[in-house]
């Protein structure tokens, strides 16, 4: 059974959940926006099952997780996400894990791979190479691609804080049915996540992340080093098995694995027909037959 935890981590205290053998093959398990750790329930299940240690943090602005200073940047960037993932790993004193996420928590694991890959045993990341090219984030992408990205371009503007303040709810349920049209979830499931947007950080976050990857905001000076390696778009050493969601509604399904060349350390790319954006909690099983492929190695 999970057991809620928190712990003080780099700029946070990390409320986090742990479940399976403590001294098996650590695993982290990191989530991504408009989503919490509920997306890894199921998941969470099958890995119990095996010999590994699970760790599920909530992100820097949702759920239980809290910044320790009022004087802290509420910076969503990427290098901040990474940043909170290798202090969450050390402070729980952990040398080397399995790492596997999507969206916001797949950057963070693609980063932490990238950059400090002495630190893991394998990745596992929903639609591939998640490191952002802030340099090229101002060049327009296809017309269809800049649709989708509506609500990236609604939070640049003060009227986007606003909406997502006050109808957080409505705006984050909108977008799990946009990115999954094939996902048939409840009320009790969106809400059981919703929660989590209460976080009196999530709405600063999350303005400061869709601001921050277009360079409309500046990003915490402490990360500037990472942001620096970053923009050299350093490619991927260690082992690594790609998801890609066929009927995906933010992030389209393109048939290729066109990122292959930033993977070095092994790369296998999983094609999951019938799922959307947030794959693990849309199939939990083929996310947990991946994190075990290499738990069993």
């Amino acid at each position: 059974m999970a057991i809620l935890k928190h712990i003080n981590a780099g700029d946070l205290s990390i409320a986090y959940e742990e479940s399976g053998n403590a001294d098996g093959t650590p695993v982290m398990l990191m989530h991504g926006f408009p989503y919490d750790i509920r997306t890894y329930d199921e998941v969470v299940k099958f890995l119990s099952a095996e010999n590994c240690r699970i760790i599920v943090p909530y992100l820097r602005g949702y759920g239980q997780t809290k910044f320790l200073s009022t004087d802290t940047i509420r910076s969503g960037q990427q290098a901040a996400l990474a940043y909170d993932l290798k202090a969450l790993m050390d402070a729980l004193s952990i040398e080397k894990a399995i790492v596997g996420g999507y969206d916001w928590g797949g950057r963070a694991c693609c980063i932490v791979s990238a950059l400090f890959s002495e630190r893991i045993i394998g990745l596992v990341s929903m639609a591939g190479y998640n490191i952002q090219n802030i340099a090229k984030f101002s060049e327009p992408d296809f017309p269809e691609i800049e649709m989708l990205n509506w609500y990236q371009f609604y939070f640049h503007s003060e009227r986007g804080r606003i909406g997502l303040t006050k109808f957080r709810k409505e705006l984050c349920r909108l977008l799990w049915h946009n990115w999954s049209p094939t996902w048939k979830f409840d009320d009790d499931t969106f809400d059981a996540s919703a929660v989590s947007f209460n976080n009196p950080d999530f709405v600063d976050v999350v303005i400061h992340s869709y601001r921050h990857r277009y360079g409309l905001v500046k990003g915490d000076p402490k990360f500037d080093a990472i942001e620096q390696s970053l923009q050299e778009q350093p490619t991927i050493k260690v082992p690594a098995i790609i998801l890609d969601a066929e009927d995906d509604g933010v992030e389209p399904f393109s048939g290729t694995g066109k990122d292959a060349n930033f993977f070095e350390g092994g790369y296998e790319r999983r094609i999951i027909k019938g799922v959307g954006h947030n794959l693990p909690q849309e199939a939990p099983a083929d996310f947990a037959k991946a994190i075990l492929t290499f738990v069993r190695r």
